[in-house]
């Protein structure tokens, strides 16, 4: 995986559909902004390119395929993601905070029977990002806010399938010394406590 050199950081927020990544990856957006610094916040899969809306349709279950051709998408959209959008945003200084990235697939594809390695290696050509957060939420609570917003559960939604994606994203701080946990149940401004403290580090 290639380092990042560019002048701009590039932060992650991961978790299980339902953790809050969304909300903390807006927060750490604000809180920069309001600091002076240009900032991008984004997100995968994209809709800004036709794998990126396959994909789409095939988390909301309109359209079925293997996990391994998934997952070749998954690549395939983040190549462009990076190539496009995230890239061009670094070298000219900003901040990227994208909301899920290669993480994603190591823990729901290998959640799904795919080998990790192979995982890793279709994402090898990558940027590693400066510093990723795992927000730890337990399957059920995840379950009852996906349940709350009241729209329908994609394709991973489901508490058995998100307690086999938490055994992975929790044995991913082995391979990344720059990935995170943290604890994601507590109050949002105190979730965001602990990624500020994290995110200090980076400076």
């Amino acid at each position: 995986m290639v380092k990042n050199s560019y002048k701009g950081r590039f932060i992650i927020f991961e978790g299980l559909d339902g953790s809050g990544q969304s909300t903390q990856a807006a927060l750490l957006e604000d809180f920069l902004i309001k600091k002076g610094l240009k900032v991008l916040l984004t997100k995968e899969p994209t809709l800004s390119s036709p794998a990126g809306r396959r994909i789409r349709k095939i988390l909301d279950k309109k359209e079925k395929i293997s996990p391994k051709n998934l997952q070749l998408l998954f690549a395939k959209d983040r190549k462009e993601h990076l190539k496009k959008t995230v890239i061009p945003a670094l070298k000219r200084g900003t901040h990227v905070i994208s909301d899920r990235y290669f993480f994603s697939s190591f823990a729901y594809g290998a959640s799904g029977g795919l080998d990790l390695q192979w995982l890793f290696k279709i994402n090898d050509n990558f940027l590693l990002p400066d510093i990723a957060f795992i927000l730890k939420v337990r399957p059920a609570v995840c379950i009852k806010r996906i349940e709350k917003r009241g729209s329908e559960k994609t394709l991973f939604e489901k508490k058995k399938s998100l307690e086999k994606v938490w055994k992975i994203y929790e044995i991913l701080p082995r391979y990344f010394k720059n990935a995170y946990i943290i604890k994601g149940e507590d109050e949002i401004e105190r979730v965001f406590g602990q990624v500020k403290k994290i995110f200090k580090k980076l400076r």
